[in-house]
């Protein structure tokens, strides 16, 4: 969510370029392909990630990396010159080699995918913005959030804040199915605009868990402390699995029955900060290219729910996303004129984890027969902190990543 105010500074302007005038085309491929787009995308998850861990070394990180980049997407379409190419720039975008209207079409183009109703498993994603009902904005901005984002838009009373709050978390509310209630706890006076992107995902195991195997187990925080948990137990699992020597962890994949699945990093225990360090796209291209089809008699997963919620104006500037919560902000192909800034972003995600599947909110399984020797034995327990990525299989975008450091 990003709440966008009126600046101290007024400077009216009231010239729009046409330059990156962009059509909705579904029939014609994409410029930006997936393939680039969801690699990009890695890029600002793992960039954002390690800002995001740096700042609560010990607790739980969960978030949707792909609901942050798509509202940034569609703030950057009201923006111009510096604030512009900070913002693509700082979602790891080169704007020589990118197009900005390529940018767009392809963040579009990801979107109609991810919407197409599945039978197994529900990723809903979409962007709202609520405005001030005096605020004139540009019918070329609202137009093109509508088009390539399915952006949707209501007119707001800003000076009534209670309720204008109340508005938009029963939106987010209703579009999470009550995964998350309360997306605002403050709205100024002053606020213009509030733009907000959420994303729900539900999934069920390819092969669930069963709760009677489901027992009270430890989780050891570190060396020393440790929390009794619940511990869920799948035995002779056949799933993909890849052993990392080089950064000491295991990698599993757990499918979900439908088109996704999540990856489960486990590092070896110390090993934690080296694994985080060394993620990058190419890393988790190397993990997924690697995983093979392994027999493992006994998995134990803690069965958990965590939410986290983050204050991004203070997170994105070190990504080098600074100028639009300055007074130097131009996001005048909003309004035509320079006088709004970016004032809060606010970001909340849940991620509940138990037998039966997994359910997210931020706002085809097959089977292979394995040949081994029967004295080969298999255990990977999951009871010290791990990483998890949930992302759609047919575009290896990442939908939501995960530290989970404490179960409880």
């Amino acid at each position: 969510m990003a709440e966008i105010s009126p600046k101290v500074l007024c400077q009216p302007d009231g010239t729009l370029g046409r330059d990156t005038a962009v059509q909705e085309n579904p029939n014609n491929r994409t410029p930006v392909d997936n393939l680039t787009l969801t690699y990009t995308n890695t890029d600002f998850t793992f960039s954002l990630y390690k800002e995001l861990a740096l700042k609560n070394t010990d607790g739980n990180v969960v978030f949707s990396p792909f609901s942050i980049s798509t509202a940034l997407a569609i703030l950057s379409l009201g923006a111009r010159s510096n604030t512009l190419e900070e913002i693509l720039e700082g979602l790891k975008f080169s704007l020589i080699e990118t197009p900005e209207a390529d940018i767009h079409r392809g963040f579009g183009h990801l979107l109609h995918m991810l919407s197409q109703p599945g039978d197994q498993v529900q990723i809903r994603t979409g962007s709202a913005m609520f405005i001030e009902k005096h605020l004139q904005i540009l019918a070329e901005f609202k137009e093109k959030a509508r088009v390539l984002y399915q952006a949707e838009t209501s007119t707001i009373d800003f000076q009534q804040p209670h309720e204008a709050k109340k508005n938009i978390n029963d939106y987010v509310s209703k579009q999470t199915q009550g995964k998350i209630k309360e997306l605002i706890s403050d709205l100024d006076e002053s606020s213009l605009m509030v733009l907000v992107n959420y994303i729900y995902f539900k999934g069920k195991w390819n092969r669930p868990f069963d709760p009677h195997d489901t027992f009270e187990s430890e989780f050891h925080l570190d060396k020393k402390r440790s929390v009794r948990v619940p511990m869920m137990k799948i035995e002779n699992l056949t799933t993909p699995y890849f052993r990392d020597e080089d950064l000491s962890c295991s990698v599993v994949e757990l499918k979900y029955t439908g088109n996704a699945s999540a990856l489960f990093i486990l590092p070896d225990e110390g090993r934690m900060q080296q694994v985080e360090a060394s993620l990058q796209p190419e890393t988790l291209r190397k993990w997924k290219d690697s995983l093979r089809p392994r027999k493992i008699d006994e998995l134990y997963m803690p069965k958990f729910s965590i939410s986290t919620d983050y204050s991004l104006e203070n997170i994105l500037p070190q990504l080098g996303i600074r100028k639009v919560f300055s007074t130097q902000a131009d996001l005048s192909r909003i309004t035509g004129a320079k006088d709004l800034r970016v004032s809060q972003v606010v970001h909340k995600a849940v991620l509940d984890v138990a037998e039966t599947g997994t359910e997210a909110a931020a706002a085809t399984g097959f089977k292979v027969v394995f040949l081994c020797r029967k004295f080969i034995s298999m255990t990977v327990r999951f009871n010290r902190p791990f990483l998890m990525f949930i992302s759609e299989t047919d575009t290896q975008i990442t939908l939501f990543l995960a530290k989970i450091s404490n179960p409880k």
